[in-house]
């Protein structure tokens, strides 16, 4: 029988394509550093061996499947081209597994992931799928009807997968270190667009995806009349977000959902307008008012009077959004920020957008930065973040504590780095808070 080794196992995508090979029957096992991540509790739950970093882990007969952060110069990778076993990186062997399937690629700048488990959640509910989800989430069936996966564009990474369709959620500049500029990551989305086979669904109301050219029919959804599938009547209500499905101006259904904010509507959106597509009856798209969510996606805990959230929000826009879901949820009280910026780069691109969006927060405590594997060093420093965001300080693990102050307040913590030591360390002041 195979063994699949995963080098870099506990990462998101590579913990999720793991369990997507073991529920579908082969044999998996995988290395990593001894460090904890949230994504190896369900790797250990289906008792998929993990193993440190060695050589001797490499062993003839092998298929390899390596991690995209770790270099041809990293000792298991290395060991695995001398020895000739079949050697794959993520994504190239992802773009081959996913053809058995009819695959639906989730793609954008923001709210994949969200997208994606929404997706995900709907389609499980009816039939046999697999999926996979950039929160270290994965499930294999071997008799899927559906793929569905997060594709990622950093690198083009994107470009490896054919899928029969596509969704994209937005085109925004990002990953200042890979990307030159808005039009380089509106080519890639373009290239992107001509490797899918059946369709595309894309929102209509982003400037770049109307201009997205495509060998195949593209539906557009958003709230504009000019769309095909639009969202009207939105209303929040004490248990989420109620909206209006007009399909080409005609009324179509009323569907509702766990989550607030906007863009909560446009994933949704996106979700119906695939399903539709599909054929699949509007009874089996109302899943969507039972969905949990994903992990470190605006993930709520209640400690006292005061509500947790932990998010990966990790770019302007994505900070924006998730402080305006938790006013819309939580309109009576306080907003507290803590957050941790995401490569040196990044913070450097977007140093004053940062500052405008965390503004929009009643208070705001900033964590140093978070410098990614795929940096050595930067000349960024915390300090110049402090200077943009008005009364704004720098967080200390050591003294968390000093969050106990705001009372039936929001704390939400995010970033895309280690950011949940610091909810961590703050919870342990918490015995009892508040």
């Amino acid at each position: 029988m195979k063994t699949y080794h995963f080098i870099g196992i506990k990462g998101t995508g590579m913990s999720a394509l793991a369990q997507i090979l073991h529920d579908s029957g082969e044999k998996v096992q995988g290395s990593d550093v001894e460090k904890t991540f949230f994504t190896e509790e369900a790797l250990r739950a289906k008792q998929i061996p993990i193993y440190p970093f060695s050589k001797e882990n490499i062993q003839e007969g092998l298929i390899v499947i390596a991690g995209n952060a770790f270099s041809d110069e990293h000792i298991e990778v290395k060991e695995a081209k001398e020895q000739g076993v079949t050697f794959y990186r993520y994504h190239d062997f992802l773009g081959e597994w996913l053809k058995q399937y009819t695959s639906i690629a989730i793609t954008g700048s923001h709210g994949k992931t969200s997208t994606t488990g929404l997706l995900a959640h709907v389609l499980d509910e009816s039939y046999p799928i697999s999926y996979l989800i950039g929160d270290g989430t994965g499930k294999g069936h071997i008799d899927s009807k559906y793929f569905v996966f997060e594709a990622c564009e950093y690198r083009r990474h994107f470009l490896s997968y054919e899928p029969d369709f596509a969704i994209m959620t937005n085109i925004d500049f990002d990953h200042p270190d890979y990307f030159s500029s808005i039009n380089d990551v509106f080519q890639a989305f373009q290239e992107m667009a001509d490797r899918v086979k059946k369709g595309i669904i894309a929102c209509g109301d982003d400037e770049h995806l109307q201009q997205i050219q495509a060998k195949v029919p593209v539906v557009y959804y958003g709230l504009s009349a000019s769309n095909d599938f639009q969202a009207q009547n939105i209303t929040e209500t004490d248990e989420g977000t109620t909206f209006d499905v007009f399909v080409r101006n005609t009324y179509y259904d009323t569907f509702s959902i766990p989550m607030y904010g906007n863009h909560q509507v446009l994933n949704a959106l996106a979700v119906i307008a695939m399903c539709h597509y599909e054929g699949i009856e509007a009874s089996e798209m109302k899943e969507i008012s039972s969905f949990k969510g994903v992990k470190r996606r605006f993930t709520e805990k209640k400690i006292g009077s005061q509500v947790l959230i932990d998010d990966y929000a990790h770019h302007p826009i994505e900070i924006k959004v998730t402080i305006d879901s938790a006013r819309k949820k939580y309109p009576d009280k306080e907003i507290i920020a803590i957050f941790q910026p995401h490569t040196f780069t990044r913070t450097k691109t977007f140093l004053q957008e940062f500052a405008n969006s965390l503004n929009l927060a009643d208070h705001v405590y900033l964590c140093d930065i978070f410098g990614s594997a795929r940096e050595d060093s930067g000349q960024m420093k915390i300090e110049q973040l402090i200077q943009l965001v008005e009364g704004s300080s720098l967080l200390d693990l050591e003294k968390t504590e000093i969050l106990k102050q705001y009372k039936d307040s929001v704390l939400i913590f995010m970033g895309a780095g280690d950011i949940q030591k610091f909810q961590q360390a703050y919870e342990k002041t918490c015995v009892p808070c508040n």
